[in-house]
């Protein structure tokens, strides 16, 4: 391992976190904010949006991110009404862009199907409860649904958001200089094999690192009442001391 060339474009590889981490988060938070009227849309099984919707998560979750983001980088320009749009020279013609659009719908079809069971799954005693204090649906879904959806479905967004960031490594394909196309850069550059790719694999496992840590304290701070309950499943279904 060669660490002081390593050190040496220290600062390359700060800029392609900022590059990761800016491509990643955005499209969560865009996707995350498309996924939830979408996951309202599925849960309640609306006739006519409800196909749309589905065929629209079921295209996204059953190709690959790549496939997409190459159809959207490389594709669009195909077409003549795109290129004569005004979308083409500030954003479609640039693979941030393409990279942002692609990632943000990809991960919208994920959070959408995820949204949607959370909010299937919603305890029918907490709904009944908000009937009987007269809430309208509008306040039903907005102060007993939706919190309640969105707590349960913390550990699995968690996968999600770590998905997301293993997937961002498709920019690295159209030109972008993320972590990863960092490494490469690095290894091609000084005909290296390995110090650009570990390099790069450490920084993934350490940003990992921060997000497990950062789910783990939101799952300890709101679903905290479900460990209260599992541990009193526990202790009513254990056998008592000595009796097996």
């Amino acid at each position: 391992m060669d660490l002081p060339l390593i050190v040496q474009n220290l600062d390359r590889f700060l800029h392609g976190v900022w590059v990761t981490l800016g491509l990643t988060f955005l499209s969560l938070a865009f996707g995350g904010a498309m996924a939830v009227p979408l996951a309202i849309a599925r849960a309640s099984r609306h006739r006519v949006l409800n196909p749309l919707i589905w065929a629209y998560t079921y295209v996204f979750r059953g190709t690959p991110l790549l496939v997409q983001t190459y159809l959207l980088y490389y594709g669009a320009g195909q077409f003549q009404f795109v290129r004569d749009s005004w979308l083409w020279g500030p954003v479609l013609s640039q693979a941030w862009w393409c990279a942002l659009i692609a990632f943000t719908l990809n991960t919208c079809a994920y959070t959408t199907e995820l949204l949607r069971g959370a909010v299937m799954d919603t305890p029918k005693g907490e709904v009944e409860a908000a009937i009987a204090t007269g809430m309208s649906p509008r306040g039903r879904l907005r102060r007993i649904v939706l919190p309640s959806a969105f707590r349960r479905a913390i550990p699995a967004y968690s996968n999600e958001v770590i998905f997301m960031l293993h997937g961002s490594v498709v920019a690295s394909t159209i030109t972008l200089q993320d972590i990863l196309g960092v490494g490469r850069w690095l290894n091609g550059r000084y005909y290296l094999a390995y110090e650009g790719l570990i390099t790069a694999a450490v920084l993934y496992f350490i940003i990992v690192f921060a997000i497990t840590r950062v789910f783990r304290w939101l799952e300890r701070r709101y679903l905290r009442h479900l460990e209260r309950r599992r541990d009193a499943v526990v202790r009513n279904i254990a056998p008592p001391m000595g009796v097996k």
